[in-house]
């Protein structure tokens, strides 16, 4: 798997950006020369995509990043939807460094954005709300720094979520412990996630590990259980139709006026008044 490795003294040009969503379970991706780079997270079902020499499965919860390829196109029926960004690198020189294999890294530089071609995500839904971000920047402004900097923040997003950032960024068993706490609380989000479970599962007593997780992140463990459950309900709102109450469930509450009074707290907006401000989105089906 290709490794790229983007200097981010050398900035990244945003192109376009937008959600596909397939109109048939019969579409496939179009052929054409690829002339930038071109990411793409999947958020339902799966993208059959290929370049001049590999043909990509991109599952719920994956990322593909294509390079510039004279022959990019779809080799199977795909019914998904995904975001997709375009962009280039060091004013259209395209050149970061592509490793094509894990091995040759050997720290995690800063200043330095290390990306998988394609990996799962551990948190979608904070791509999601960056996407949904840009594509509102997009519309509403129309300022080209502004649209560089959002498409950066996306980038950097994606290589934070990666294993190459948990492996060569931070590797050290304590990092490893605080990062498998994240993700556990991710995965069950839609869940009323308790102390007495987190600590059954990692088999710490409660008050090392809230005081472990509090040296780590600087906030709580209940902070950062609520903050989760807002990133998701925020991109529900952003990304979907589902009603409030709906939203409410999904993510483990059982009244609607204590989540949104939660929200309130989180975002200093109402559920409503939140999917209000981003809804602007793009839906092509081209």
């Amino acid at each position: 798997m290709l490794i790229y490795d983007f200097d981010t003294e050398k900035a990244f040009s945003y192109r376009w950006c937008g959600k596909f969503q397939s109109p048939s379970p019969d579409w496939m991706h179009l052929t054409r020369r690829l002339i930038d780079y071109e990411l793409m997270v999947v958020t339902d079902g799966t993208l059959y995509i290929a370049n001049d020499s590999t043909n990509y499965e991109i599952h719920k919860g994956q990322y593909l990043l294509m390079n510039l390829t004279d022959y990019q196109h779809g080799y199977k029926a795909s019914d998904c939807s995904f975001y997709w960004l375009h962009f280039t690198y060091n004013k259209n020189l395209n050149d970061p460094d592509i490793y094509d294999s894990e091995s040759i890294i050997k720290t995690y530089s800063q200043g330095h954005l290390l990306i998988p071609e394609s990996s799962y995500l551990s948190s979608t839904e904070r791509i999601i709300i960056l996407m949904k971000q840009l594509q509102d920047s997009e519309r509403r402004y129309h300022e080209v720094s502004l649209n560089n900097f959002l498409a950066s923040a996306v980038l950097a997003e994606i290589s934070g979520q990666s294993y190459l950032y948990k492996k060569y960024g931070e590797g050290n068993i304590k990092k490893q412990l605080y990062n498998d706490i994240c993700d556990y609380i991710t995965r069950h989000v839609s869940e009323n996630i308790t102390m007495d479970e987190l600590s059954a599962y990692f088999d710490y007593n409660k008050k090392y590990l809230t005081t472990f997780f509090r040296k780590q992140s600087g906030y709580t463990i209940k902070h950062f259980i609520l903050q989760t459950k807002m990133d998701h309900a925020k991109a529900e709102l952003t990304d979907t139709n589902h009603s409030i109450s709906q939203i409410c469930y999904n993510i483990g509450f059982n009244d609607v006026h204590n989540f949104s009074n939660a929200f309130k707290r989180i975002t200093g907006l109402s559920p409503s008044d939140y999917r209000d401000s981003f809804s602007k989105r793009f839906l092509n089906h081209n």
